[in-house]
Formats: structure tokens, sequence, C-alpha cells
């Protein structure tokens, strides 16, 4: 008899129950889960496959399919786990109809600054979720809001249009008292200030009256403490460019290099210095929350006439970033997408705004990162087949390199079936294989002549990968805001989508065989209240 260890019958596929957006064999997730998918990964603009408004329909549609408790986690997790902005907002929104008290119980959570207030009005006025009128509830959970924060936050905050603080206070009407209920006239003149109206500047914050005060004599007293951006509509000097760039937060620096250096900042070695400093500070990296592809976004928009300093200082931040990657005991694929769907940018469509940061480049970023922490990692690109490398990746290399060169591979059709294929070929042994994709596969579901599948074809290759490999998992990080999968959920299989820290916590404890499905994860949630 055949010896039974080596050849252990290979289950089958389960039939696909779905067709994706490119027109291939799928799965489709759970309302649950399909819901988590557009929360971790949605921006609510355009995708190489959906429009904004398919995006926005499919996320209220899938709301309506799911208990509103999973609703209100989802927002939680997507704001406080995956720093999200659009989708959480929407979410609350959509709360704010289907259950006020349940909405009043997540607010403070995903409504936690300024930009996710506005966000919250802007969707609610648009009529999207039902209402265009905020209600008693939402009001008075955006009323608690500003007594939370005292009257100098709110001004530093004040910064944005369509709407504007103004917009919202008017909206909103806050009274004037404090978090204890006392009448505030500081609060009460600032509220009077950012409506245009004529108050006592004596009555207003200090760094208000000290804003006032520069703007009537620019040049004859220090620039004030003040968010910057409220200076730069006004006539500023390089020397003032010098003191801004002096003051501001790791953020603030990171997105507005180019500025810096189109105002002159850096033809001043000490400024370009600690401007370099600054950014590869590590505390500053990680009370900033930073993605690692934001740093690649603001190296890739870094031009040619960007100090060194400046760019190298990018990389080390990067490589700090990338930092909880997660070392995965055993033998590790990682395997790419460098498909045409993924040269798409990986935020949406956002006109003029729209990120220089592509699917791609996130898919390589991981799988640099992840070469990083595991050196015997082994890494397969793929399109409608494995993509060779022109030369081996080194993973002595830093993060930024290996991610530009994987970036930079000849793309092609989908066929995620590919990986698999080519290691079930070479009868390869591993324990963990780990896809970045948009997991929209249509290049290898025609079959060759005489051949038959219920499944899709990557789910055939699993079911034979794991026949020699039993004890293997797979996991399908979808980086794009899809509904559907090639491989459907099970124990040795995980579907999560984003790509902020909380993927690879997630990964790494699934890897270990710890119960980390995405649902799971977002079920244990807590609601306080």
């Amino acid at each position: 008899m055949a010896h039974k260890s080596l050849f252990k019958f290979a289950g089958k596929a389960p039939a696909a129950d779905a067709r994706n957006e490119a027109g291939g064999l799928a799965y489709a997730l759970s309302p649950e889960h399909a819901l988590a998918q557009y929360a971790v990964t949605g921006t609510l603009h355009g995708t190489f496959y959906a429009s904004a408004g398919d995006q926005l329909a499919s996320v209220l549609a899938l709301a309506d399919l799911v208990p509103a408790e999973f609703v209100g986690k989802t927002a939680i997790y997507c704001r406080e786990r995956g720093f999200m902005k659009d989708v959480p907002a929407l979410l609350v929104a959509y709360l704010a109809k289907r259950d006020v008290a349940l909405m009043k119980r997540v607010f403070p959570r995903v409504i936690d600054s300024a930009k996710m207030l506005r966000n919250f009005v802007q969707i609610v006025r648009s009529g999207q979720v039902g209402r265009k009128s905020l209600g008693t509830a939402p009001k008075r959970a955006a009323q608690a809001w500003f007594r939370a924060r005292t009257p100098e936050a709110l001004f530093r905050s004040s910064l944005g249009s369509a709407p504007s603080m103004a917009d919202v206070i008017k909206l909103v009407r806050p009274a004037p008292r404090g978090v204890d209920g006392a009448p505030d006239r500081v609060r009460e003149a600032l509220y009077g200030y950012l409506l245009g109206r004529e108050v006592d500047l004596e009555s207003l914050p200090p760094a208000v009256r000290a804003f006032e005060a520069w703007k009537k004599a620019p040049g004859a007293t220090p620039l004030p403490d003040v968010p910057f951006e409220m200076l730069t509509g006004l006539e500023l000097t390089q020397d003032h460019w010098k003191a801004i760039a002096r003051t501001l937060t790791w953020t603030q620096t990171r997105m507005n290099l180019n500025t810096l250096l189109r105002k002159g900042v850096f033809e001043d070695d000490r400024l370009t210095r600690l401007v370099a400093d600054r950014l590869r500070d590590e505390a500053a990296v990680r009370k900033a929350r930073a993605f690692p592809y934001q740093l690649l976004a603001a190296f890739k928009a870094a031009g040619a006439a960007m100090p060194q300093a400046v760019t190298s200082a990018l990389q080390d931040a990067l490589e700090i970033a990338t930092e909880n990657v997660p070392a995965i005991a055993g033998t590790l694929y990682v395997c790419p997408d460098v498909s045409g769907s993924m040269q798409s940018p990986a935020t949406g469509q956002r006109g003029s705004a729209t990120s220089a940061v592509r699917c791609v480049d996130v898919a390589g970023l991981v799988a640099a990162s992840l070469m990083r922490r595991n050196a015997s990692a082994h890494v397969l690109p793929f399109s409608d087949d494995v993509v060779a490398m022109p030369r081996a990746l080194n993973p002595r290399d830093s993060v930024m390199t290996n991610a530009q060169y994987l970036a930079s591979l000849p793309s092609g059709g989908t066929a995620c079936a590919a990986p698999l294929r080519h290691l079930n070929a070479r009868g390869a042994k591993a324990d963990l294989v780990l896809y970045v994709s948009d997991n929209q596969s249509w290049a290898d579901f025609r079959l060759p002549a005489g051949s038959s599948t219920r499944g899709t074809r990557m789910a055939e290759e699993w079911e034979r990968f794991r026949a020699r490999n039993p004890a293997a998992k797979l996991v399908l990080l979808d980086i794009q805001p899809y509904a559907h999968t090639q491989v459907a959920e099970r124990p040795d299989v995980l579907n999560v989508g984003g790509f902020s820290d909380a993927v690879f916590e997630v990964i790494s404890l699934f890897a270990r065989g710890e119960s980390a499905h995405f649902v799971d994860a977002i079920s244990r949630v807590t609601l306080a209240g």
C-alpha cells in the first residue's frame, strides 16, 4: 500500500458562490466580515473596480444586514485600531438613525477630533443615511464633544471647511458652559469669534489674542503659538517659515516637507538637521501613530531637490514605523500582488489630493517589512503568474529599498492561484503563506480543456498544498474594500483587511494558533455604558 502520509487525499474546495468585481470566481464574505473589510480599507473614494458611490451603497447595505451592536464595534475598531476616518464617521451617523442609544455610547470613542466631528456632521447633513438634520441625540452628543474640550483646544482645532467649525457651531449650538456646567465667558467669546461676530478680545483665549495681535503687526511680534495652517494665508517671510519649521509637530513636518523646501527652510543646514532629527525620533514616530505607507508617501513625494539628510531620515522613520511587524516561527512565504489593478491609489481616487502611494506600494511594503523581521522569509510576487525578480531581495537592505523594488516589477492580470501553483509544482513546505492583494483574481478562472472545478483555482491549489502541509495556514491580507475572497474563511484560513499595526497583531496571533479571526477581533471590542 502507498505511504499514507505521502499520498494523503487532497480535499475538494467548496463551490464558489459569487463573482468578484473583476468577473472571476470567488467566495462571498459574510455580511459582518464584508462590513469589517470596508471599514478598515474603505475611504469612500473610487478604487480600481468600484466608485465612491458603490462603496457607500455597499457599506450601508451591509450595515442593515448585521446587528447594530456589531456596527458600533466595527466603528470603534476601525477608528481606534485602523485609524480610519470616513467609514467610522459614516457608521456613527448610520447608528443615529438605527439605534440612538448605541450611537451615544459609540460617539465619544469614534468622533474623537474636530476632523471626525466635521465628517460626522457632513455625512448626516448629506442625507445619505436617511436624515438631513442632526436630531436631538446627535446634537447633544456633539454638544458634549464641545464641553469636553478647552477653549484653547477648540481654537486650535478650528481649521477646515465644508463644513467649517463655524458651520458646526451654528448647527450644534453648544452652550458656552464648561465641563462643570458653569457659564464660561472665554468659551462664549470664542464661539462668537469663530462665528465672525464682534467680541471683547480680552475675553478670548491667550492664543487667539496673540494671533490677532500678530496679524495687525506681523513684523513687530514673534510668531504666535498657533497651528501653522492659520498663518499660511498671510504674508510670510523666509524667516517666518524658519520659525514655523522649528515648532511643527512630527505629523505636520512629514506632511509639509515640500512646502518647507519651496520656502527656503532647507537652505539653513542647522534647520535641515533639526527637521531630519525630528523625523527619525523614535518617540515622536510612535506618538504620531504613523502608518508605514504615510512615510513611503512622503519619501515618494520628495523630489530630487530634497536634502539627502531628510530623505534618509524618512527611511529611518519607516524602519521604526514597521517595528510591530511580527517574527513568525517556521517557514513563511509572502506573496505581494503586483498586477494591474494594484497600480491604483491605496486610498482611492481623490482628485488633486490622490495619494502617490499605490496598492502595489503597500503590498511591497508589507512584504519588505515581514522580510526584515523574518530573514528566512521567501517572497513570491505575482500577477498572472509568479513574477521573476531580476535580482534577489536582500533582507539587509532597507525596508524602503525592498518595497520600491517589489513595486517596480512588471504587472499583468491577476491570478491569485499562481504562487500556490508554483509552490505545489516544487513540493514546497511552509508553515504560513501570506498574500497581500486586492483579491480580484480573474486570470486563473478559465480552466484547461478537460478539467473542472467547483471552487476557485486558488482554493483548489490550497487544498493540494494543505495535503502536503497539514499544519500550514493561509492569510489573505486584502488592502481594498471589496466583499469577496479567493479562499473561504475556516480554521486554517484568515481573511483580514487593512494596513495598520493592528493587522500585524492579528496575523501574528493567527500564526501562533490563537483565536484571531478578523470578525472575532472586532466582536471583542467592549462598548461603554
